[in-house]
């Protein structure tokens, strides 16, 4: 793609964004800049996040999607989302942000997290 197709398109983009603001009012704050939010995170913006070493439970793929299923968890590698595991360390997160209290999220993946630490330790004793 050659440079003045580049500029074009930046042009473009940067006239719809203007449009765009004329339309829509964005959290500004002079201190911090423009507020934003993830849509993932609607509710009570809260993400608790631990990391767990989980490398028995790993290998049963199947009790360690029903436990994060029955707990409403999710796994992320540990440099985030859409990363991969390291050496069998998980970032274990609340799925659910909306419609709970911050204590129900936390209270939620806290017993998830207790769960799954069993599971891996009876594992482990086999």
């Amino acid at each position: 793609m050659n440079i003045e197709i580049i500029v074009h398109k930046a042009r473009s983009l940067k006239r719809a964004l203007q449009q765009v603001e004329m339309q829509v009012d964005f959290a500004y704050d002079d201190k911090r800049g423009f507020l934003s939010n993830c849509p993932s995170n609607l509710g009570t913006c809260l993400r608790a996040s631990v990391h767990l070493k989980m490398p028995k439970l790993v290998r049963c793929q199947e009790i360690l999607n029903s436990i994060c299923d029955r707990h409403n968890l999710q796994l992320r590698g540990v440099n985030g989302e859409h990363t991969e595991s390291a050496e069998a360390v998980y970032d274990v997160s609340n799925k659910r942000r909306l419609g709970l209290t911050e204590y129900q999220a936390v209270y939620e993946m806290y017993n998830g997290v207790e769960e799954l630490i069993k599971t891996e330790q009876q594992l482990e004793e086999k």
